[in-house]
């Protein structure tokens, strides 16, 4: 099985999520080629993650993402490298793009995979369902496949060797350009909630906006984004682009660290695919805590300074 992995930058750089793409797909096919739109300041890394060719796009006509150009070109890309497999990382831009890429290479497509595929008998991917509460067991047939992954789906691969970098042309249709984008407006932040793999999150237990350092702080310290409960940005407390829940932002860190958040259910669908949940609450009775992988029973505002002193004595 020949395999292409779709790569996002952002700022010029390769996202954490794509080098995971890469990755299973490497784990799947051995073979690896990537496509990558726009010029990349660390494209070494793909081939770290597993790929043994990138195709590079520099066209500046798709310069800035195009659903309707971006699938396209991963089609005339699939052709090209006689690619079955087709690997990405869900995202707002994957999950139309693959939808597009599926009817032009007439491929079977799963998306929110969490694991391998299993060959033992068929082609059969473990899908996350249900805003992550299930899993479903779905098959894949055809000759052409393409595989969705959440996020932490699969360790990244940082062994592999130096892959070749071939400068790609896919044709420019003008019937992909009908529609353009005229602004694109970025959440703002060291570090962006939907690409953290680590993220602190604050509630209504911190009482008022005015002690939000004490969530900055702890998050600054280890290098993690910050993200909020829902009643926290209706307030005003927090920019809705660090609302996290089922009507905000979905998270998969490594670590989410709640603090002075309930639990009600709409922010644990947005979080339940964290690798580990650790909640601070005061309240021993906290829903949160049936979640949780870890508890810390205590006022926020006597946990946190102590934690971030820890963690800065623990870096040395």
């Amino acid at each position: 099985m020949a395999a292409l992995a779709f790569v996002e930058i952002d700022e010029g750089k390769v996202k954490k999520s794509s080098l995971e793409a890469v990755s299973y797909a490497h784990a799947v096919a051995g073979e690896v080629t990537a496509i990558v739109f726009g010029n990349v300041s660390d494209i070494e890394e793909i081939g770290k993650a597993g790929a043994s060719k990138v195709l590079n796009v520099t066209d500046e006509k798709l310069a800035t993402a195009n659903i309707m150009a971006y699938s396209s070109a991963i089609a005339e890309a699939m052709n090209q490298e006689g690619s079955d497999l087709l690997v990405l990382a869900k995202s707002s831009l994957g999950d139309p793009v693959s939808a597009r890429v599926s009817i032009k290479v007439d491929a079977a497509l799963a998306s929110n995979v969490a694991d391998l595929p299993d060959t033992s008998s068929g082609y059969t991917v473990k899908k996350s369902i249900y805003t992550g509460k299930a899993f479903a067991n779905t098959d894949l047939s055809g000759d052409k496949k393409i595989i969705i992954i959440k996020k932490n789906a699969i360790a990244i691969k940082e062994d592999g060797g130096a892959a070749e970098v071939v400068e790609f042309s896919p044709t420019i249709n003008d019937a992909d350009f009908t529609v353009t984008t005229t602004k694109v407006e970025k959440a703002e932040g060291d570090i962006l909630l939907p690409e953290a793999d680590l993220v602190v999150s604050g509630g209504r237990g911190l009482k008022g906006p005015e002690n939000w350092g004490l969530i900055e702080d702890l998050a600054k310290t280890l290098g993690a984004a910050t993200g909020c409960s829902k009643p926290v940005s209706d307030m005003d407390w927090r920019p809705h682009h660090e609302h996290v829940g089922q009507t905000g932002i979905k998270v998969s860190p490594s670590l989410y660290i709640a603090v002075g958040i309930s639990g009600a259910i709409q922010h644990l669908a947005g979080v339940n695919s964290s690798k580990y949940i650790l909640v601070i609450n005061k309240d021993p009775e906290a829903p949160f805590f049936k979640a949780a992988d870890y508890g810390v029973v205590g006022d926020a505002f006597d946990v946190l300074p102590k934690l971030t002193e820890a963690v800065k004595k623990a870096q040395g």
